[in-house]
């Protein structure tokens, strides 16, 4: 084992390194273990993020604990599962607010993620407090001035720019510039006179007005029930910054539905969808899943983007080297990876859980249990198949530290366009032929495939987090309302979205808002 009053030394050595090599070279520090082999100094501990931010607000708050030894080296391992405990609490004497404060989760890096969901509003601001062993960590505690607001005060920040730097959003999204290429301008009243035309018989489709910071909609199709995602999405945004007069159609259903090309006459239409494809022209918004996900964190669902990243399994080393899948039968290429699976049963673990497009297959292919999807890390290889448009599991599979095998593909999501294959994924054939290949060739490269599987990871992290979802959601609007060529109209059959009422969890707004719109839909008719 290297000395380890050589560690310092080594890592300045390393720097100039090609990422790679650096990543390579802290997979074998991680399995020698020479870097921790430093005490974890609680004052060296670095902690940050936006759940630090009382201007920040999101349905649950969130912030990082990272390990550091004395030596000040990052932990590149966890600690200890228990190693940091958080007290969150108010600034004000007497001040009882309903916190939900769970234990950090531990990322099996040296990180951790601390998760915490308001029940109220601390008048004069939150006080967080970070231990280890009882020793404050980093610059601990950590004085949020108030008034922090909870999820459900509808206080927006009245100046956008504002709101943008304090939630860091980025400059620029190459996915939302590439889609609002293709329309320079928007006509509405063409899209009032084509939209329900061309594509209210499609399946789902909302046509929304954002009038006053106030939401206004009306569903055309027969299948609009999703409609309670870009419902519930759009009233969250609108309670945290006010946003842009704006009128739009998003369709809820899976496919996106403008087949135009741009030099076609009469040219495309911007409808907005949640998956995009490479024959269709519709704007893409994060999909419904993630924004579910998102918005109830810690509430009403049990796998979200944030839960997954403490959860990822065994550790690398430990990890069963087969392929997994389970999935319903939304795909034929599925059907083909139960064969393959039976044909190659030491490489891949395949399954179908579920028959409704294959229903015929089920006795001759079988049909598996379903299993947790925590449990799938415990397997070193993920197979991503297409569903009925892009698998929506994909972005957690990437938030997890396994490497995934993603089929070829003419769907997208929001996030795709950051990707590189054999960079943070393995690419796969559409028709799966190269599949077994791919498996092989991850278990003779063991050091490539997990750094293949760790910078995926590290780029999800970054590109999935909740605020930079809210980012993505409100540069959309922005963009699409800077290119109407008329004033958004609330028509007759629109109704108001009313933003929740919490009658438990008074909100006193301290900031500035401007501009009160109508009380109900109907007033505008």
């Amino acid at each position: 084992m290297i000395p380890k009053y050589d560690c310092p030394s080594i890592f300045k050595t390393i720097r100039g390194l090609p990422s790679i090599c650096i990543v390579l070279f802290l997979l074998w520090c991680a399995k020698s273990a020479f870097c921790e082999s430093y005490e974890l100094s609680p004052q060296k501990c670095v902690v940050w993020g936006p759940g630090l931010d009382p201007n920040v607000v999101l349905p649950v708050r969130y912030f990082y604990i990272q390990a550091v030894n004395s030596a000040g080296i990052n932990f590149t391992k966890s600690p200890g599962k228990g190693s940091f405990r958080v007290q969150i609490s108010s600034l004000t004497p007497g001040e009882h607010i309903r916190i939900h404060v769970p234990q950090p989760l531990d990322r099996a890096d040296g990180s951790f993620l601390m998760r915490y969901r308001l029940y109220g509003s601390a008048s004069k601001g939150l006080k967080v407090e970070v231990f280890y062993k009882d020793q404050p960590v980093g610059q601990s505690p950590y004085v949020l001035q108030g008034p922090v607001y909870h999820e459900y005060c509808d206080c927006p920040e009245a100046n956008p720019p504002t709101w943008l730097g304090n939630m860091a959003c980025p400059t620029e999204e190459p996915q939302i510039l590439k889609d609002f290429s293709n329309f320079p301008s928007i006509d509405l009243q063409r899209l009032l006179k084509e939209v329900p035309r061309r594509f209210a018989q499609r399946g789902g489709l909302i046509h929304y007005t954002v009038l006053n910071n106030q939401v206004y909609r009306r569903a055309l199709g027969k299948y609009t029930d999703f409609k309670m995602f870009s419902d519930e999405m759009l009233l969250s945004l609108a309670r945290k910054v006010r946003l842009p007069d704006v009128e739009f159609y998003i369709n809820v259903g899976d496919w996106p539905m403008e087949t135009r090309k741009v030099n076609d006459t009469p040219g495309p239409l911007p409808i907005i969808s949640w998956c995009g494809s490479a024959d269709t022209r519709d704007i893409i918004l994060p999909t419904y899943d993630i924004t579910h996900s998102t918005l109830e964190t810690m509430r009403g669902v049990s796998n979200d983007l944030l839960s997954v990243q403490g959860n990822t399994g065994p550790l690398w080393v430990n990890k069963t080297e087969q392929a997994f899948f389970r999935g319903r039968d939304s795909r034929e290429e599925r059907l083909r990876l139960v064969t393959l699976s039976r044909e190659n049963p030491d490489l891949l673990d395949a399954g179908i859980t579920g028959y409704f497009f294959f229903r015929e297959k089920e006795k001759e292919l079988g049909k598996a249990p379903l299993t947790g999807f925590f449990n799938f890390f415990k397997y070193k290889y993920q197979v991503n198949v297409d569903g009925t448009v892009a698998a929506y599991r994909f972005p957690y599979l990437m938030l997890g530290d396994s490497l995934v095998l993603k089929q070829a593909s003419p769907y997208y999501e929001h996030f795709y366009i950051h990707l590189q294959p054999g960079k943070h994924y393995v690419p796969v054939q559409r028709s799966l032929v190269d599949l077994i290949d791919k498996i092989k060739w991850a278990k003779k490269n063991d050091a490539e495939a997990q750094a293949i599987a760790r910078e995926g990871q590290i780029l999800a992290r970054q590109l999935l987090q909740p605020s930079r979802l809210y980012c993505y959601y409100y540069t959309v609007l922005q963009m699409y309302a800077g290119r109407q060529t008329s004033q958004p109209t609330v028509h007759q059959g629109m109704d108001l979205v009313p933003q929740p009422s919490d009658n438990t969890a008074h909100c006193k707004c301290e900031r500035e808002t401007q501009g009160d719109g109508p009380a109900s839909g109907k007033d505008e008719l």
